[in-house]
């Protein structure tokens, strides 16, 4: 026991803290990994990443053991001994250890009085893990809060338990490799030869799912642009929009860029590609991937649902909308969501989401093509917005998908997120007539 590694679980805590107190994971995690040695950066990360997956179950239990509420400037205790049960139950951390580390890191948080509070916790929860397990809700047993766990079961009874199950799990890390450079086969091979274990994706023609992560300097010719690291279910919106030499594009909601890139891998021959978003520093990241890649589009910082703030009056004759979501079908990349989010987000989503896509209809050129993309899995914001859309849009067509992945919807197509697989994802395609 080292006071290096404890020093990890500390700021794996006060990490916690932050973000149960209102703040990021993606804010908070860069913060406090500073000041983690670095052989103990992948550890805090799990750390923090494990801990959140299972936040509602971990809170289940700790409200057990916990008689007294712990005040708000104790929420790093708090999660202390949320980071001790996530251990003791779900990493291969042994038990004496996982326990020693936990209680000795409240030296490191200078909350000596907690030691005590802190081991007697883990040592009940080593005692009778079946009986407190059983007095969880359904959905605390299932690591999601209440609202999203009946929503779910709602809206998609024979694939809630999969879906839950998959929220939880540690998400694979995807590949699309650069077509103007190679093939994802050539590419394959090139990883082969590093003793890098990877396949091909199910669904996506340039997709490689690596069988276990690593950093982005150790891939073959990443730094050349050969390739890029993005989930299978994006990769999918290129080819759906049917690109054709000549088009003008736009990539609304464009930001960190993965889809605005490929689109131009996809066709270089495009008139113009516009990438679009209403945050500019995000829209840095997106030039920094174009750069790397070495290709060319033109960003614009504006809002999507107001056309005075950037569009110049030119039509499009291709429009990706990946709008803005609740996020649902990524929570095991983004497990903060299962503390920030609410029922009330998914009605306003719904609205933001039917506006920025009428506002959008009005720049697409006649017998243009409009994807409509969320990473979510429920129907709210997805096949009922577009149900809505198409239902008051005279000149919308709604065009069904016929594809090998997902579950085809009455509007649009559904991917649920899978273990060892594609992330939750939605796509519905509208055709504007002539």
């Amino acid at each position: 026991m080292t006071t290096k590694t404890i020093e990890c679980r500390a700021a794996a805590a006060r990490c916690l803290a932050a973000v149960s107190n209102g703040s990021s994971l993606s804010q908070q995690i860069p913060r406090f990994e500073q000041r983690v040695i670095e052989k103990d950066r992948a550890l805090f990360r799990q750390l923090c990443y494990g801990v959140l997956r299972f936040y509602p179950k971990l809170a289940g239990i700790s409200k057990q053991l916990i008689s007294k509420p712990l005040k708000n400037k104790d929420r790093d205790i708090q999660m202390l001994v949320m980071l001790g049960i996530y251990q003791l139950s779900e990493m291969r951390i042994p038990d004496h250890a996982a326990v020693s580390t936990t209680v000795n890191a409240t030296k490191a948080l200078k909350k000596h009085w907690a030691k005590a509070l802190v081991n007697g916790v883990l040592r009940q929860w080593q005692r009778s893990p079946e009986e407190l397990l059983e007095k969880l809700s359904p959905a605390q047993q299932l690591s999601h809060p209440e609202w999203l766990h009946k929503l779910l079961n709602k809206a998609w009874p024979d694939h809630a338990n999969k879906i839950e199950l998959a929220n939880n799990s540690h998400p694979p890390m995807c590949l699309r490799v650069n077509q103007q450079q190679g093939s994802a086969c050539d590419y394959l091979q090139q990883l082969q030869d590093k003793a890098i274990k990877a396949a091909l994706c199910d669904h996506a023609k340039e997709g490689i799912r690596l069988v276990e992560p690593v950093a982005v300097d150790q891939l073959p010719g990443f730094n050349d642009g050969q390739v890029s690291v993005q989930d299978e279910a994006p990769q999918l919106s290129a080819e759906l929009l049917k690109l054709a030499p000549g088009q003008r594009v736009l990539d609304a909601c464009c930001a960190p860029g993965g889809k605005t890139c490929h689109i131009l891998e996809a066709e270089p021959r495009l008139t113009a590609v516009i990438g679009l978003d209403i945050d500019e520093e995000r829209l840095s990241r997106v030039e920094e991937n174009l750069q790397r890649l070495k290709l060319k589009a033109q960003l614009i910082t504006g809002d999507a649902a107001d056309l005075d703030s950037w569009w110049d009056g030119k039509t499009f004759d291709r429009i990706l909308l990946d709008a803005p979501c609740s996020a649902t079908g990524v929570i095991r990349r983004n497990p903060d969501i299962k503390l920030h989010r609410t029922l009330e987000d998914i009605q306003q989503l719904h609205q933001l989401q039917f506006s920025i896509l009428q506002t959008l209809w009005q720049t697409l050129t006649p017998g243009g093509l409009l994807l409509y993309a969320t990473c979510s899995v429920l129907p709210d914001e997805n096949e009922h917005v577009v149900a809505r859309f198409c239902g008051q849009q005279d000149d919308a067509e709604h065009l069904p998908i016929d594809a090998s992945w997902g579950q085809a919807r009455p509007y649009g197509r559904q991917l649920f997120p899978a273990e060892n697989g594609h992330d939750g994802f939605f796509y519905a395609l509208i055709a504007k007539k002539t």
